[in-house]
């Protein structure tokens, strides 16, 4: 049986990810972290671990890396779509993952990094060009800016009533223009929502545009 660490912030990817590796029989998530503090403690708790982490954690990297040396473990880091994967490698992690793995690559890569090989995204995933994904570029131009809007945040794991107030409306608007967005997306929930964006790097990269504007703008309000 291969034990693996789960660390990540974003709420509904750790969720979509943990529902992933639970399908693999050989395989079984010990512990889910959300910061850096619990990550550690996990780490240090159950040694001989894959460790599978966000790299939006910022942790001290050789530092972790030295720590997940030191009880056995193995670093596998989850990475930005837009992110670098061979820096990650030349600081001694064992396999690198971007946010729109597949479930079969990720449960390929776990399995692999506990044989004890080096894990990198597919050579065809690291050459697709945001043009080429078409079923993510379809979907964005379909979808209108205040769903954009809504997609971004739902990425971010807030709930109806947090979208409600970041958008000054009521929760039930949102529950009309989610049914809209699902008939667009194609899927039948929140979570299927953000695993979907994440998969597709063009809506990826779009909603996290629209989710920095966003902020922006909150930020600036609040200046005001």
């Amino acid at each position: 049986m291969k034990k693996i660490i789960l660390a990540d912030s974003q709420a509904i990817f750790r969720a979509g990810t943990a529902k992933v590796l639970a399908m693999g029989e050989d395989l079984r998530i010990i512990a889910q972290c959300t910061d850096l503090e619990r990550l550690q403690h996990a780490i240090t708790t159950f040694p001989g671990c894959i460790v599978l982490f966000a790299a939006s954690l910022r942790p001290d990297f050789p530092r972790l890396r030295s720590l997940l040396e030191s009880v056995g473990s193995r670093g596998v880091v989850i990475a930005e779509n837009n992110d670098g994967a061979g820096s990650y490698i030349q600081q001694g992690y064992r396999g690198v993952v971007f946010r729109n793995v597949t479930g079969a690559a990720l449960v390929d890569c776990v399995r692999r990094v506990a044989a004890g090989e080096t894990w990198l995204p597919p050579q065809v995933m690291q050459a697709d060009s945001p043009e080429e994904d078409m079923v993510g570029t379809r979907v964005r131009d379909r979808l209108t800016p205040k769903e954009m809007r809504i997609v971004a945040l739902i990425v971010q794991g807030c709930k109806n009533r947090e979208i409600a107030v970041r958008l000054k409306t009521t929760e039930q608007v949102i529950k009309n223009y989610l049914r809209s967005i699902y008939d667009k997306t194609g899927v039948s929930d929140r979570l299927e929502l953000a695993l979907f964006t994440i998969h597709h790097r063009v809506l990826a990269r779009a909603a996290a545009e629209v989710g920095n504007k966003l902020e922006a703008e909150e930020r600036n309000a609040a200046v005001a």
